[in-house]
């Protein structure tokens, strides 16, 4: 008896994930560098990330310069190969120092698109 339950439960569960999945589908979101991560990854993650995309907009003078730091700089790279690869989960893993979130993270004239 215990069997037909867990698959009912299962199989409710299932159609619960996929709904949820579809429908937050068209919610736009953004890649950002987690809080946690160390100097190193947030360096690789700039320079892999700048290798694909245009980086300009965070080089002295652009919108997203200030504030001066590796964090807000691997961020923003981070964020603009997720955008243009397609924003799929693995485009923000970056060795488990990216973070797709909900919010977005723009800031004064630095729109992360």
């Amino acid at each position: 008896m215990a069997k037909p339950i867990l698959t009912l439960l299962f199989l409710l569960l299932s159609n619960f994930s996929v709904r949820s999945l579809t429908l937050a589908d068209g919610q736009k979101t953004w890649c950002v560098a987690k809080p946690s991560s160390v100097d190193m990854a947030l360096e690789e993650n700039l320079i892999y990330a700048c290798k694909y995309v245009n980086c300009n907009i965070f080089k002295e003078g652009g919108p997203c310069f200030s504030p001066n730091n590796l964090m807000n700089h691997a961020s923003i790279a981070m964020n603009l190969y997720y955008q243009f690869t397609g924003r799929h989960p693995w485009d923000c893993y970056f060795n488990n120092s990216g973070l797709v979130v909900l919010t977005d993270p723009s800031y004064g004239g630095c729109i992360y698109g």
